[in-house]
């Protein structure tokens, strides 16, 4: 009793505790009546119930409690009390716990009569009786209890316990009180524990189950959990299990699928597996306790709380609105989901791999004249997206020139399509290689689609018809994912892709994802997704990259580009090359962010002229630490050299050189582009040889790394990654391989010590034809 009283005094005060309540209503300003329809509301989730199942509370040999796993819940539940959120507990685990105890007890009781009898503590072989369930209930509650206060004074929360019945709800004054009780113990910011009472319960009414009614019978914890939240008008139920969530099948079975989003009605189209292996209820009883507490407006997540890779976060990953486990919604979409939309892309995709060359091209051809075609009512529709987004002003000046289309844009893009379209009949199921095994047994490596694409990118909606063109050149199914600053101009562009792709029926071939679907999400539908290529800021790729779950990611974190000026540089050359590089579109990943100035080029006129030409540019110079130590008075020195600024600003730094140039690109570069201005063929010849970047150039500007500009029609992206596709990625890139094999019954015994055959390996002339 005493440190009960000892930890509840330590509670905030009254006027502490009316400020903590009003921040919580501003911030999760969800009312209960409905229950929320998307994952991505739960984050104004202000009343959470949390279930813990008997096999999240105990071990796997079920001799105890899952002491870490109980911490780290612990741990999440008060981080989202801490938030202001209202957090109610209704667990398991107090049977398991005090048959723990019993055996314990039961075990020295018995060593110790053994001992007696026999004269020494040699022990034998004991049987340990039957325990049963509510002697273990009654001796495991207080334990359970102490251990979760004991949890829960570390992060200086207070918690309370209740033990409750099924009479304690059909009975209207008890229930009554309990409400009353719960209420009060959330006013105060204490995190009710609620337990059925596991020592006293009857056998529950058989005639009041979960069908629906306004009356649920209290059979188990799960059937605990609904009626709760119902009564206290929670927003959300989380209930962990031993399973990821609903699947269409027993877990572990062949083909068995996660079900993502789980509606009224669809009972029927799936299989229940067995029950719990310690609880009352297995994945039935959830799911009917699920649905009722539903109908009574609470959302509800079933989820895997035993999980050692995620236990530690699967609350608050929920509460985020993650695609955790399973939720439970009363409405069904309008369209698709995205796990529907990837698949039926892959098969469109396959359609479309199989056609001719000249048929791709076709399609091809047909988008480049419908963006002309329809030009107006693209034109119209992005107009909307830049009054909306100006009305906002939540874009950058940057940002909504890439956001903006023009007619010279559109005109551009369609030369860029017919290049590709061109491009298109030499691509898919070409012959790169061709070797002659042995006699009568032929090899070949051939070209073929990677599979789906992913492609998700910012305010350029450009991007959509010119990634949908090199995906079709190259048999590739494509999901696309466009910033929702661009909605209308995606969605008219998508409509329009559709409407060139339906020449030869393959509409679903590429699918606009227009749900609300989190990038991370879409990260980890790694068994649908064989490509995930980003296009936009640093930061989208960097976490794109760092949520891909078992996807490769084709990309470039930064584009910090350098541009060396040499001591043998051409002082017209230079002029041009530093302002195109760095004033002809500055946001570009391609843009010059770092200008590298021969030593002896200080206090010259070429160096005079090149400030000069920037200052009237009005780009803002920062010093790098070498060229800071010549000047008196210098621009403000640079926080770091490995700066991406995307704006009318630049870092100089002076190397002694070409060898210090190419040491400073490696060590602060991003492998994106770095160009070499000099008259000096040899020292050009060395730059171009030994740097270790996508694109390396000589006395031309960064600006032209471009898959356009390169002559591939348009480009997926920029890659600095050191496999598959390097630099600007255009319709190669977008293809990989596989070997083709031809024999007469060949048998690799064969070709042992004892067979009759032996290897050749002749290179054979690659021949014109196309494998479709």
């Amino acid at each position: 009793m005493f440190p009960r009283l000892a930890l509840c005094s330590r509670l905030p005060s009254r006027s502490w505790q009316s400020t903590v309540r009003g921040y919580s209503q501003t911030k999760f300003p969800h009312s209960h009546g409905r229950a929320l329809v998307h994952r991505s509301e739960f984050r104004q989730a202000r009343r959470i119930v949390v279930k813990l199942g008997s096999a999240v509370v105990t071990r796997g040999d079920e001799g105890g409690l899952a002491l870490g796993r109980l911490a780290s819940i612990v741990e999440q539940v008060a981080v989202l009390q801490n938030q202001g959120r209202e957090m109610m507990i209704v667990t398991s685990g107090a049977v398991a716990f005090g048959k723990q105890r019993l055996r314990h007890e039961i075990l020295l009781s018995q060593s110790v009569r053994q001992a007696l009898h026999t004269g020494h503590n040699q022990l034998k072989e004991m049987a340990i009786p039957v325990l049963e369930a509510r002697a273990c209930a009654a001796a495991g509650q207080s334990g359970l209890m102490a251990l979760y206060e004991a949890m829960f004074t570390q992060y200086s929360t207070c918690t309370a316990q209740i033990l409750v019945t099924n009479l304690d709800f059909h009975d209207e004054q008890k229930r009554r009180n309990l409400s009353s009780t719960l209420h009060e113990l959330l006013r105060m910011n204490i995190v009710p524990i609620i337990n059925t009472n596991d020592a006293v319960i009857p056998p529950p009414v058989p005639n009041s189950d979960l069908q629906g009614g306004n009356v649920i019978s209290i059979k188990d914890n799960d059937s605990l959990a609904a009626r709760l939240a119902v009564e206290m008008k929670a927003d959300l139920l989380i209930a962990l299990s031993d399973v990821e969530g609903l699947y269409d099948s027993p877990p572990g079975t062949d083909n068995a699928k996660l079900i993502d989003i789980f509606y009224p009605g669809d009972q029927q189209s799936i299989t229940y597996g067995s029950k719990s292996r310690v609880g009352m209820g297995g994945m039935e009883a959830k799911v009917k306790a699920a649905l009722w507490a539903l109908q009574g407006g609470t959302s509800v997540v079933i989820a895997n709380g035993t999980h050692p890779k995620v236990t530690g976060h699967v609350i608050t990953d929920i509460v985020d609105g993650k695609k955790v486990g399973t939720f439970f919604s009363e409405v069904k979409p309008a369209g698709p989901t995205v796990e529907q939309q990837a698949e039926m892309a892959r098969s469109g995709g396959r359609v479309l791999a199989s056609l001719l060359p000249e048929e791709r091209g076709e399609i091809i051809f047909r988008l480049a004249e419908l963006l002309t075609e329809k030009k107006e009512d693209i034109l119209t529709a992005n107009k909307r997206d830049m009054d909306l987004a100006r009305a906002s002003g939540s874009l950058s000046l940057q940002l909504l020139n890439r956001l903006s289309l023009s007619t010279s844009k559109l005109n551009s893009l369609a030369i860029g399509l017919r290049q590709i379209a061109v491009s298109s009949r030499d691509s898919v199921g070409r012959v790169l290689r061709r070797t002659r095994v042995a006699n009568n047994l032929e090899l070949e490596q051939v070209t073929v689609p990677i599979g789906v694409l992913l492609v998700i990118f910012e305010s350029r909606p450009d991007c959509l018809p010119q990634v949908s063109a090199l995906a079709i050149a190259s048999g590739n199914a494509l999901l696309l994912k466009g910033g929702k600053e661009a909605a209308h101009t995606n969605k008219i562009l998508h409509q329009l892709t559709q409407e060139a792709l339906s020449i030869h029926g393959i509409q679903d071939a590429i699918q606009l994802v227009s749900t609300r679907e989190d990038v991370e999400d879409l990260c980890r539908l790694n068994k649908l997704i064989d490509l995930i290529i980003p296009r936009g800021s640093s930061e989208l790729v960097r976490n794109i990259q760092h949520a891909a779950k078992g996807i490769p990611v084709l990309g470039h974190s930064e584009g910090i580009c350098h541009v060396y000026i040499d001591s043998e540089a051409s002082i017209d050359k230079a002029i041009d090359i530093i302002k195109d590089s760095k004033c002809d579109y500055p946001s570009a990943c391609n843009a010059m962010e770092t200008l590298l100035i021969h030593r002896d080029l200080l206090r010259t006129p070429m160096f005079d002229q090149i400030i000069d030409m920037l200052r009237a540019e009005e780009v803002k110079i920062h010093a790098g630490p070498k060229f800071a130590s010549y000047l008196t008075f210098s621009p403000s020195e640079v926080k770091s050299l490995r700066t991406e600024y995307g704006d009318l600003e630049c870092c100089i730094e002076v190397v002694d050189s070409m060898q210090d140039a190419l040491d400073h690109i490696h060590k602060y570069g991003s492998s994106h582009t770095d160009v070499i201005v000099t008259e000096n063929e040899e020292t050009a010849e060395q730059f171009l040889q030994q740097l270790d970047s996508a694109c390396v150039f000589w006395n031309a500007s960064t600006r032209f790394a471009d898959g356009y500009r390169f002559g591939l029609g348009a480009e997926v992206g920029i890659s600095t990654a050191r496999i598959h596709a390097r630099g600007p990625v255009g319709l190669e890139g977008l293809l990989t391989t596989k070997w083709v094999l031809r024999g007469e019954g060949h048998t690799v015994a064969d070709f042992s010590e004892q067979g009759s055959m032996e290897y050749l390996h002749e290179n054979i002339p690659v021949s014109q034809r196309i494998l479709s």
